[in-house]
């Protein structure tokens, strides 16, 4: 995060402070200004803003991130040795209120907004309420990056619905660093005086250096095993921080060289450059892909010779990058809750000249709250000649200020939450006749006009969704777990529903239909991980996990006495092409060896076209616009050669749904229909919209059930 001061920056890295710390370290003797790093600041903050704002353009943006991690080790790093050096400690207390003074301000403002933000069911859905106070809460707090780490959230990826503040996961981060690294200085400096002759910067680069090599294998290790959490976990980033702390204490590092500086600086520009925009969202991350950021940030801090105008400490020192970089922390702030919040703007569009036009408002933002927060904030008096514990006591009254109005708008809109809560079960329960995919399907609704009704309500259809996510694993889980409803009854017949999240989202239909016809019910469901022997392409833990799932529910599947299997799976799957022409013909190779296991023994298989995929949530615009505003072009959301649609063709005992004309007509895709809110997401249709297709998913099961022959004798 942008978030380490410039000023903090070291004169000569090779030499101890020439000036004397005075009465406080507030006041020290100011090192001089390094324009170089405060261009790469802009570098890195751009590059996360605009993979933000296009990501399928800038796909390696984040690595912004990383590049900040490694100018506040540097920056950091250089500011405490020399005040170790010069006075032979630390003032810890001082140190943590300049830190308060620099970033709580900022940081609690754009929070106090979101906060006031979320209190709006104009600006924000009442379903994402709790999730949003939590959140809000834990980055008012500075433990973000734990809380999204317990609950998996898969940030290159973006599962789930982010909230307005989910980017402070990289602001808590650093706090934690400013916490611990200072500590960690003052334990290898007393060391150092203690057994190794009053060598303490020997002493404290050797601890930094043990951190870092710790932390770096930790992350490798971690993100192999566990990618989702490794990217938020601390420790696994504070190698990044002790690499430009490792530049900021070994003077070799620092190239002064004309031809060596030329060099290295342009090889690191080249290595942040590759990593923006060729990284992904499929790269493993942080793990070892991190090396290639990380070590072009260093390289490009280590490089110090700005002799010509064609080196790059002297093209990052023109004045629009240091302009950005002036800016950089907040704009960091601003970008990422106004891109969360426009969608639901009425006036706002979603056109490439909105996009440009709020990316110039997060510049305008930045730049006032820079002016007139910031810089004010700084070296307001009232703190600055006071003890720090003064700013520090202060500084958590403001947190607590900023958590308690997120308490109060969940306060004021909880009976709003329940209420809601109460009209969607009620709404399950009976829906209106003709409701949803019986207005397209049933021929004696034809002419049924519900207007402008929308249920469930947008602000409302986030919480519309399976409520049994126990049966749900996700992630790097590979354990085959199944679920049982319906009958009791030994005797019954046995429907195995399984896939990914687009088969986990028919659950609740799939418990009434067993219930109502005496079925017994068995699931198995893994995110991102359809039912198909094709591995998928993503690399890492969670490929192999996808795979061993798989296995472990053939192997359950073999000891199971199974009637008839449905299987549904998200069309944009990315498989592995290898040994084929293309990932779709090995999409379609593998569902066929997944269900050619069933249909030797005679079981019918199910199957649906996957439903439309949109870019972003649809009820975001639904909330604030007319229905006919909020369509989307068919070409655009639906993926016409879905895998699953060419595996089924001319199997036998195979049966492929195919509710395209319920979605869209020949041109459009539509988020309402038959006065039903089809979406909870961009992708995930409402448990309230499936039900309406319940009678099509009984009628072909009853079907397949019927029709079932025995496996033939050998």
């Amino acid at each position: 995060m942008p978030s380490a001061d410039d000023r903090l920056a070291p004169t000569d890295l090779a030499a101890p402070p020439s000036g004397v710390l005075g009465g406080s370290s507030e006041h020290a003797v100011s090192s001089r200004f390094i324009p170089h790093v405060q261009g790469l600041r802009a570098v890195a903050v751009l590059s996360v803003v605009l993979y933000h704002f296009w990501p399928a353009r800038v796909s390696g943006g984040y690595v912004g991130v990383d590049i900040f991690f490694v100018i506040s080790g540097f920056l950091i790093t250089s500011h405490l040795m020399r005040e170790l050096t010069a006075t032979g400690a630390v003032r810890l207390s001082q140190f943590w209120a300049r830190r308060a003074r620099r970033l709580l301000p900022a940081s609690l403002l754009v929070l106090l907004f979101c906060a006031i933000v979320a209190g709006s069911a104009y600006l924000m859905p009442t379903s994402a309420l709790p999730n949003e106070v939590r959140e809000i809460i834990a980055s008012t707090f500075y433990v973000e990056n734990w809380y999204l780490a317990l609950n998996a959230a898969d940030y290159l990826n973006h599962s789930g619905d982010p909230t307005t503040v989910q980017h402070y996961w990289s602001l808590s981060l650093e706090e934690q660093f400013y916490v611990m690294w200072p500590l960690i200085m003052l334990l290898a400096a007393w060391i150092g005086v203690k057994w190794l002759r009053g060598a303490r910067r020997r002493a404290v680069i050797g601890a930094l250096g043990v951190v870092t090599v710790a932390s770096f294998v930790f992350c490798v290790i971690f993100t192999l095993t566990n990618p989702a959490p490794a990217y938020f976990v601390t420790f696994g980033r504070m190698w990044q921080f002790g690499i430009g702390a490792m530049v900021a204490l070994v003077p070799m590092l620092s190239v002064r060289n004309a031809v060596g500086s030329f060099v290295l600086g342009w090889a690191g520009v080249a290595a942040v450059l590759v990593a923006v925009f060729t990284f992904d969202g499929q790269t493993v991350f942080p793990g070892y892909a991190a090396a290639l950021p990380t070590l072009g940030a260093a390289a490009i801090i280590a490089a110090s010779n700005a002799d010509r105008w064609w080196y790059p400490t002297r093209v990052l020192a023109i004045r629009p990058a240091q302009f950005v970089g002036d800016i950089s922390y907040s704009l960091y702030l601003w970008h990422w809750p106004l891109i969360i919040i426009a969608p639901s703007v009425p006036f706002w569009g979603l056109t490439i000249y909105h996009r440009v036009a709020l990316l110039a408002l997060c510049f305008v933002l930045a730049w006032l709250t820079k002016r007139f927060v910031e810089d004010p904030a700084r070296s307001w008096k009232v703190l600055t000649g006071r003890r720090a514990r003064v700013t520090l006591w202060s500084s958590l009254a403001a947190m607590a200020l900023v958590a308690g109005v997120a308490g109060t708008a969940w306060a004021v809109n909880a009976p709003a939450y329940r209420e809601g809560v109460q009209a969607l079960e009620q709404l399950r329960a009976n829906p209106p006749e003709c409701f949803g995919a019986a207005s397209v399907l049933d021929p004696t609704c034809e002419g049924t006009d519900f207007g402008d009704t929308i249920l469930p309500a947008p602000g409302f259809a986030g919480v519309d969704r399976p409520a049994d996510e126990q049966c749900f694993v996700q992630l790097n889980d590979a354990r085959a777990v199944s679920c049982e409803f319906g009958s009791d009854d030994p005797d019954a017949p046995t429907v195995v529903l399984i896939g990914d999240s687009h088969a986990f989202q028919l659950l609740s239909t799939f418990e009434l239909i067993s219930h109502d016809n005496g079925w017994r019910l068995v699931t198995f469901f893994k995110g991102a991980c359809p039912w198909n022997t094709t591995p998928l392409s993503t690399a890492g833990a969670f490929g192999v996990a996808c795979t061993d799932w798989r296995n472990a529910v053939t192997a359950q599947l073999a000891d199971l006495d199974v009637d008839a299997v449905f299987t549904a799976a998200i069309a944009t799957t990315p498989y592995s092409a290898a040994g084929f022409d293309s990932s779709h013909d090995a999409a379609v190779a593998g569902y066929r060896e997944a269900w050619g296991e069933m249909l030797d023994r005679g079981v019918p298989v199910i199957t649906v076209v996957d439903n439309p995929v949109w870019e972003t949530d649809p009820n975001k615009c639904l909330r604030t616009r007319a229905q006919d505003e909020c369509s989307g072009a068919r070409s655009d959301l639906l993926v016409e050669n879905d895998p699953l649609r060419d595996a089924s063709a001319g199997l036998d005992r195979v049966t492929l749904l195919d509710f395209t004309d319920v979605f869209c007509d020949d041109s459009t895709c539509y988020p309402v229909v038959g006065g039903a809110n089809l979406y909870r997401d961009q992708d995930h249709l409402t448990v309230t919209f499936v039900d309406t297709l319940r009678p099509w998913y009984t009628e072909a099961i009853e079907a397949a059930l019927a029709g079932r022959s025995t496996p033939p004798i050998e």
